[in-house]
């Protein structure tokens, strides 16, 4: 059976999908792209990634057993739950539930917390007023998710789902947010149950070792600077 190809890097988004392609049990191969390098602008990613963003996959076996590409973390997570029939349920009313949750995560906890990563930790000056703004903002949505998951299990219900798998690793940096996981125990209870399942172990380790810590000029360029915003 051929592999499904996941081009890829070791960040919160890459990690969302390569933990849901170990909990499936699927077969993939995982094709890094240095996004510090700026080969996220490369003619051949941006053909099945058109705004240049990490991650992207190539399924040879696709929906009519032909190839298809999908880019967009979110829309990953749900064409694999519906490759599988895992981790969404069918019911109209429960899979609601989960998708409310997952959109929570990409258009509130992703962005928000990407911002309080970078000025916190990557912008060249300290901008007080963006610190606050973003660090507040991470606790506000740390709150919002503790008293989730003060009345529910899961965060998309009574089962393990794909807005548990999209939101856990944009969590894993917490220290760097601002953030004292003592203060959201229920928050704590579900991120220490994720953390112990072996396929999340797996997962957060593909292509790891690749990513080297610290941000040279080159790749401050290619994360943040004008080769972010040329058009192509």
């Amino acid at each position: 059976m051929s592999k499904i190809e996941v081009y890829s890097w070791a960040t919160p988004n890459g990690h969302k999908v390569h933990v849901m392609l170990e909990e499936c049990g699927l077969s993939y191969e995982a094709i890094p792209v240095n996004i510090g390098a700026g080969e996220q602008f490369r003619p051949d990613f941006l053909a099945i990634s058109p705004n240049n963003k990490v991650p992207a996959i190539v399924d040879p076996q696709g929906p009519d057993g032909r190839p298809i590409s999908v880019f967009e973390s979110g829309a990953i997570l749900v064409y694999l739950a519906s490759k599988t029939g895992r981790f969404l349920p069918q019911g109209d009313r429960a899979r609601f539930e989960v998708l409310q949750w997952l959109m929570f995560q990409m258009g509130g906890v992703g962005p928000m917390l990407g911002q309080a990563h970078h000025f916190r930790i990557y912008a060249p000056e300290k901008v007080p007023y963006a610190i606050d703004r973003y660090t507040n903002e991470a606790r506000r949505l740390y709150g919002v998710i503790d008293k989730r998951l003060a009345q529910s299990e899961w965060l998309g219900g009574a089962e393990y789902s794909i807005a548990d798998i999209a939101t856990f690793p944009w969590l894993r940096s917490w220290q760097n947010q601002g953030i004292v996981l003592e203060d959201y125990p229920h928050l704590k209870r579900w991120f220490d149950i994720i953390a112990a399942r072996p396929a999340v172990q797996r997962g957060v380790k593909v292509l790891a070792d690749l990513r080297k810590p610290g941000t040279d000029d080159k790749a401050r360029e290619n994360l943040f600077g004008q080769a972010q915003y040329a058009r192509r």
